[in-house]
Protein backbone atom coordinates (compact mmCIF):
# COMPACT_ATOMS: atom_id res chain seq x y z
CA UNK A 1 0.00 0.00 0.00
CA UNK A 2 1.16 3.27 -0.78
CA UNK A 3 1.30 6.10 1.53
CA UNK A 4 2.63 9.34 0.17
CA UNK A 5 3.82 12.51 1.92
CA UNK A 6 1.15 14.94 2.73
CA UNK A 7 2.08 18.22 1.58
CA UNK A 8 2.34 20.63 3.99
CA UNK A 9 0.88 24.35 3.84
CA UNK A 10 3.27 26.89 3.40
CA UNK A 11 3.55 30.06 5.73
CA UNK A 12 4.70 33.52 5.71
CA UNK A 13 6.16 35.38 9.11
CA UNK A 14 4.38 38.86 8.34
CA UNK A 15 6.34 41.37 10.70
CA UNK A 16 4.26 45.05 10.75
CA UNK A 17 1.74 46.87 12.82
CA UNK A 18 -1.42 46.62 13.90
CA UNK A 19 -3.78 48.52 13.66
CA UNK A 20 -7.79 47.76 14.83
CA UNK A 21 -9.06 50.42 12.58
CA UNK A 22 -8.19 51.93 9.23
CA UNK A 23 -7.26 49.05 6.57
CA UNK A 24 -3.00 49.15 6.79
CA UNK A 25 -0.46 46.51 7.67
CA UNK A 26 -1.07 43.35 9.22
CA UNK A 27 -5.07 44.27 8.94
CA UNK A 28 -4.12 43.64 5.01
CA UNK A 29 -1.58 41.30 4.91
CA UNK A 30 -3.69 38.56 7.24
CA UNK A 31 -6.53 38.04 5.03
CA UNK A 32 -4.91 38.54 1.52
CA UNK A 33 -1.95 36.33 2.56
CA UNK A 34 -5.16 33.68 3.92
CA UNK A 35 -6.96 34.11 1.14
CA UNK A 36 -3.83 33.11 -1.39
CA UNK A 37 -3.64 29.76 0.68
CA UNK A 38 -0.85 30.27 2.97
CA UNK A 39 -0.67 30.58 6.44
CA UNK A 40 0.23 34.01 8.06
CA UNK A 41 2.09 34.15 11.13
CA UNK A 42 1.78 37.98 12.33
CA UNK A 43 4.99 39.26 14.10
CA UNK A 44 3.21 42.76 15.50
CA UNK A 45 6.01 45.30 15.62
CA UNK A 46 2.98 47.81 17.72
CA UNK A 47 -0.61 47.76 18.25
CA UNK A 48 -2.76 50.61 17.95
CA UNK A 49 -6.29 51.51 17.79
CA UNK A 50 -6.14 53.12 14.70
CA UNK A 51 -3.44 53.63 12.28
CA UNK A 52 -1.77 57.23 12.82
CA UNK A 53 -3.08 58.86 9.35
CA UNK A 54 -6.09 59.47 12.17
CA UNK A 55 -6.21 62.77 14.61
CA UNK A 56 -5.46 60.72 17.75
CA UNK A 57 -4.75 57.27 18.35
CA UNK A 58 -4.04 54.72 20.99
CA UNK A 59 -0.18 53.10 20.26
CA UNK A 60 1.31 50.37 22.31
CA UNK A 61 5.14 49.62 20.99
CA UNK A 62 5.67 46.06 21.48
CA UNK A 63 9.49 46.06 20.55
CA UNK A 64 10.69 45.21 23.94
CA UNK A 65 8.64 42.17 23.43
CA UNK A 66 9.33 40.90 20.20
CA UNK A 67 12.50 39.08 21.60
CA UNK A 68 10.25 36.77 23.82
CA UNK A 69 7.85 36.47 21.69
CA UNK A 70 10.77 35.02 18.20
CA UNK A 71 12.68 33.30 21.02
CA UNK A 72 9.55 30.94 21.63
CA UNK A 73 9.40 30.65 17.65
CA UNK A 74 12.76 29.71 17.67
CA UNK A 75 12.35 26.81 20.42
CA UNK A 76 9.64 25.28 19.22
CA UNK A 77 11.51 25.20 15.83
CA UNK A 78 9.15 26.91 13.49
CA UNK A 79 10.00 27.39 9.86
CA UNK A 80 9.04 29.59 7.40
CA UNK A 81 9.01 29.61 3.54
CA UNK A 82 8.40 33.44 3.55
CA UNK A 83 9.06 36.39 5.31
CA UNK A 84 8.39 39.61 4.98
CA UNK A 85 8.40 43.26 6.48
CA UNK A 86 6.97 46.27 6.46
CA UNK A 87 7.31 49.76 8.69
CA UNK A 88 9.76 49.40 11.16
CA UNK A 89 9.78 52.20 13.75
CA UNK A 90 13.10 52.30 15.10
CA UNK A 91 16.53 51.64 14.70
CA UNK A 92 15.76 48.85 17.36
CA UNK A 93 12.61 47.05 15.17
CA UNK A 94 14.74 47.23 12.01
CA UNK A 95 17.58 45.30 13.90
CA UNK A 96 15.09 43.13 15.23
CA UNK A 97 13.81 42.03 11.66
CA UNK A 98 17.52 41.55 10.23
CA UNK A 99 18.50 39.08 13.12
CA UNK A 100 14.79 37.43 12.45
CA UNK A 101 15.98 36.64 9.00
CA UNK A 102 18.80 35.57 10.06
CA UNK A 103 17.38 33.01 12.15
CA UNK A 104 14.90 31.80 10.49
CA UNK A 105 15.56 31.94 6.38
CA UNK A 106 16.74 29.27 4.39
CA UNK A 107 18.08 28.64 0.66
CA UNK A 108 14.27 28.17 0.10
CA UNK A 109 12.97 31.53 2.30
CA UNK A 110 11.12 34.26 0.12
CA UNK A 111 12.19 36.88 2.16
CA UNK A 112 10.57 40.63 0.79
CA UNK A 113 10.90 43.90 2.47
CA UNK A 114 8.41 46.79 1.76
CA UNK A 115 11.05 49.70 3.48
CA UNK A 116 8.67 52.08 4.02
CA UNK A 117 10.52 55.25 4.87
CA UNK A 118 8.09 58.25 3.36
CA UNK A 119 6.27 59.37 0.16
CA UNK A 120 5.86 62.20 -2.13
CA UNK A 121 9.78 62.92 -1.88
CA UNK A 122 9.25 63.34 2.14
CA UNK A 123 10.80 60.41 4.39
CA UNK A 124 8.77 59.75 7.67
CA UNK A 125 9.22 62.39 10.59
CA UNK A 126 10.27 59.10 12.49
CA UNK A 127 12.66 58.08 10.50
CA UNK A 128 16.50 59.15 11.44
CA UNK A 129 19.29 59.54 9.26
CA UNK A 130 21.11 56.29 10.71
CA UNK A 131 17.43 54.40 10.58
CA UNK A 132 17.57 55.13 6.56
CA UNK A 133 21.49 53.26 6.77
CA UNK A 134 20.01 50.56 8.55
CA UNK A 135 17.38 49.88 6.27
CA UNK A 136 19.96 49.70 3.55
CA UNK A 137 21.30 46.71 5.38
CA UNK A 138 18.12 44.96 5.67
CA UNK A 139 17.61 45.62 2.08
CA UNK A 140 20.54 43.75 1.35
CA UNK A 141 19.15 40.29 3.19
CA UNK A 142 16.30 40.90 0.83
CA UNK A 143 14.98 38.65 -1.88
CA UNK A 144 12.36 41.17 -3.32
CA UNK A 145 11.86 44.59 -2.62
CA UNK A 146 8.26 47.23 -2.76
CA UNK A 147 10.01 50.58 -2.22
CA UNK A 148 7.87 53.84 -3.72
CA UNK A 149 9.93 56.00 -5.87
CA UNK A 150 10.89 58.03 -3.12
CA UNK A 151 12.52 55.26 -0.73
CA UNK A 152 13.90 53.90 -3.89
CA UNK A 153 15.65 58.01 -4.15
CA UNK A 154 16.57 57.73 -0.50
CA UNK A 155 18.37 54.37 -0.95
CA UNK A 156 20.22 55.09 -3.65
CA UNK A 157 20.89 58.86 -3.08
CA UNK A 158 19.09 59.38 -6.32
CA UNK A 159 17.72 63.20 -6.34
CA UNK A 160 14.11 63.11 -6.35
CA UNK A 161 11.03 64.75 -8.70
CA UNK A 162 7.83 64.11 -8.83
CA UNK A 163 7.24 64.02 -12.62
CA UNK A 164 9.81 63.47 -15.28
CA UNK A 165 11.40 59.97 -14.81
CA UNK A 166 12.92 58.12 -18.06
CA UNK A 167 13.23 54.35 -17.88
CA UNK A 168 17.01 54.20 -18.12
CA UNK A 169 16.74 56.24 -14.72
CA UNK A 170 14.73 54.09 -13.11
CA UNK A 171 17.02 51.17 -14.18
CA UNK A 172 19.53 52.97 -12.86
CA UNK A 173 18.06 52.91 -9.75
CA UNK A 174 17.05 49.23 -10.00
CA UNK A 175 20.07 48.11 -10.55
CA UNK A 176 22.26 49.99 -8.17
CA UNK A 177 19.45 48.38 -5.53
CA UNK A 178 19.99 44.74 -6.70
CA UNK A 179 23.76 45.59 -6.19
CA UNK A 180 23.00 45.83 -2.50
CA UNK A 181 21.12 42.14 -2.39
CA UNK A 182 17.48 41.89 -3.64
CA UNK A 183 17.32 40.14 -7.30
CA UNK A 184 13.66 41.18 -7.37
CA UNK A 185 12.72 45.09 -6.88
CA UNK A 186 9.80 46.81 -8.17
CA UNK A 187 9.40 50.79 -7.81
CA UNK A 188 6.17 51.61 -6.61
CA UNK A 189 3.88 54.95 -7.28
CA UNK A 190 5.68 56.33 -10.79
CA UNK A 191 3.25 59.09 -12.22
CA UNK A 192 2.74 58.87 -15.78
CA UNK A 193 -0.02 61.00 -16.55
CA UNK A 194 -2.89 59.71 -16.57
CA UNK A 195 -1.86 56.51 -15.44
CA UNK A 196 0.30 55.04 -12.31
CA UNK A 197 3.37 52.81 -13.23
CA UNK A 198 5.66 50.23 -11.58
CA UNK A 199 9.21 49.71 -12.87
CA UNK A 200 9.55 46.04 -12.79
CA UNK A 201 13.46 44.56 -12.37
CA UNK A 202 14.16 41.11 -11.98
CA UNK A 203 18.39 40.49 -12.73
CA UNK A 204 18.54 38.13 -16.25
CA UNK A 205 15.37 39.25 -17.53
CA UNK A 206 13.95 42.38 -19.49
CA UNK A 207 13.02 45.25 -17.06
CA UNK A 208 10.11 47.67 -17.49
CA UNK A 209 6.94 49.63 -16.80
CA UNK A 210 3.15 48.20 -15.80
CA UNK A 211 1.11 50.91 -15.79
CA UNK A 212 -2.44 51.08 -14.72
CA UNK A 213 -5.13 54.27 -14.73
CA UNK A 214 -5.10 56.34 -12.39
CA UNK A 215 -8.50 56.28 -9.96
CA UNK A 216 -9.23 58.74 -7.07
CA UNK A 217 -7.14 60.05 -4.46
CA UNK A 218 -4.76 58.23 -2.61
CA UNK A 219 -5.72 55.71 -0.08
CA UNK A 220 -3.86 54.48 3.31
CA UNK A 221 -2.92 51.00 2.89
CA UNK A 222 -2.12 50.23 -0.78
CA UNK A 223 0.95 49.82 -0.39
CA UNK A 224 0.56 46.84 2.27
CA UNK A 225 -2.32 45.52 -0.34
CA UNK A 226 -0.15 45.42 -3.04
CA UNK A 227 3.37 44.07 -1.19
CA UNK A 228 1.12 41.41 0.59
CA UNK A 229 -0.14 39.71 -3.01
CA UNK A 230 3.91 39.94 -4.11
CA UNK A 231 4.94 38.34 -1.29
CA UNK A 232 2.15 35.54 -1.60
CA UNK A 233 2.58 34.88 -4.68
CA UNK A 234 6.75 34.55 -4.60
CA UNK A 235 6.21 31.99 -1.88
CA UNK A 236 3.77 30.24 -4.24
CA UNK A 237 6.13 30.06 -7.06
CA UNK A 238 4.05 32.60 -9.52
CA UNK A 239 6.76 35.09 -11.89
CA UNK A 240 7.48 38.24 -10.80
CA UNK A 241 6.04 40.47 -13.48
CA UNK A 242 2.65 38.67 -13.36
CA UNK A 243 2.60 39.18 -9.78
CA UNK A 244 3.52 42.78 -10.07
CA UNK A 245 0.79 42.85 -12.66
CA UNK A 246 -1.29 41.14 -10.58
CA UNK A 247 -0.96 43.24 -7.65
CA UNK A 248 -1.58 46.81 -9.43
CA UNK A 249 -4.58 45.68 -11.40
CA UNK A 250 -6.28 44.30 -7.79
CA UNK A 251 -5.42 47.89 -5.89
CA UNK A 252 -6.58 49.50 -8.66
CA UNK A 253 -10.15 47.78 -9.06
CA UNK A 254 -10.18 47.78 -4.51
CA UNK A 255 -9.90 51.31 -5.43
CA UNK A 256 -12.78 51.57 -7.83
CA UNK A 257 -14.88 49.48 -5.35
CA UNK A 258 -14.13 51.81 -1.94
CA UNK A 259 -15.26 55.23 -4.30
CA UNK A 260 -18.42 53.05 -5.10
CA UNK A 261 -19.20 52.73 -1.72
CA UNK A 262 -18.04 55.82 -0.53
CA UNK A 263 -15.14 54.49 2.12
CA UNK A 264 -13.84 56.93 3.72
CA UNK A 265 -10.08 57.70 2.10
CA UNK A 266 -8.79 56.97 5.94
CA UNK A 267 -9.99 53.75 6.28
CA UNK A 268 -8.30 52.61 2.93
CA UNK A 269 -9.86 50.45 0.54
CA UNK A 270 -12.31 47.66 0.93
CA UNK A 271 -10.74 44.76 -0.99
CA UNK A 272 -12.64 42.43 1.30
CA UNK A 273 -15.74 43.32 -1.06
CA UNK A 274 -13.78 41.61 -4.25
CA UNK A 275 -11.27 39.59 -2.53
CA UNK A 276 -12.88 36.40 -3.68
CA UNK A 277 -11.55 37.55 -7.32
CA UNK A 278 -8.24 37.64 -6.43
CA UNK A 279 -6.60 34.36 -8.43
CA UNK A 280 -4.12 32.07 -6.06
Amino acid sequence: MNHQTPITQKKIAAINDLSGYGRCALTVAIPVISHMRLQCCPVPTSILSNHTGYSEYFFDDYSDRLPAYISMWKKLDLHFDGIMSGFLGSKEQIGIVEDFIRQFATEDTKVIVDPVMGDHGKIAGTYTEEMCMEMRRLVSLADIITPNLTEACRLTDTPYRETGWKEKELLSMAEQLNEMGPEQIVITGIPKGQFIANFVYEKGTQPGMIRTHKVGDERCGTGDLFAAIVAADAVNGVPFRESVRKASVFVRKSMVKSIERGIDRKNGVCFEEILHTLKV
